[in-house]
Parts: structure tokens; C-alpha cells; sequence
């Protein structure tokens, strides 16, 4: 996990909220280049491997906000991952 960093969400909007970023500096996905792929998997495979620590086996949200329209307030890539109650659909 040295390239990402899982840490809980200072706001949480579930239960269980945490977030998992990259060290290397992304302002948004829609930055990301095809030399970050290996980053991006790696940052799904970081958000499941927490999530079973966490206990989510009843299923989990995972989000990216991407640019304005998507509501994205920091502009350093990161996922969120909510679970530990029922999601609802459409989220809003």
C-alpha cells in the first residue's frame, strides 16, 4: 500500500466511509493517463482488501467524483468507498 493511502472520511456520509488515494498527485481521474493504470487498479484492489477489513460483506459503495459537474471538491484523485447500510439508488 506504500503508492495509496486508505484513511476514514473526516465527514462520513455512511457507517463506513473511508477513502483510499494515490501518493502520486492526480488532480482528477479525468487527469489520469494509460501510464496510470496499474495506480487505478491498484486503488480498487486497496478499497477491497479495507472493505473486508471492515466487514462489508453485505456490499459497499465505491464513488469518484470527477470534475465540477461530478462534485468534485479536492482536486487529488481519491475513491470513497460507504458502506454498513442500505444504499439507495438514484444516490442524487
Amino acid at each position: 500500500m506504500k503508492s495509496v493511502w486508505p484513511f476514514r472520511d473526516i465527514i462520513p456520509q455512511a457507517p463506513t466511509h473511508f477513502l483510499v488515494i494515490p501518493r502520486k498527485h492526480i488532480p482528477s481521474l479525468s487527469d489520469a493517463t494509460m501510464a496510470d493504470t496499474e495506480l487505478l487498479g491498484h486503488l480498487l484492489q486497496v478499497a477491497k482488501q479495507v472493505a473486508d477489513k471492515e466487514n462489508l460483506e453485505n456490499g459497499y459503495r465505491i464513488v469518484i467524483n470527477n470534475g465540477p459537474d461530478g462534485a468534485q471538491s479536492v482536486y487529488h484523485l481519491h475513491i470513497h468507498v460507504l458502506g454498513g447500510r442500505q444504499m439507495l439508488w438514484p444516490p442524487g
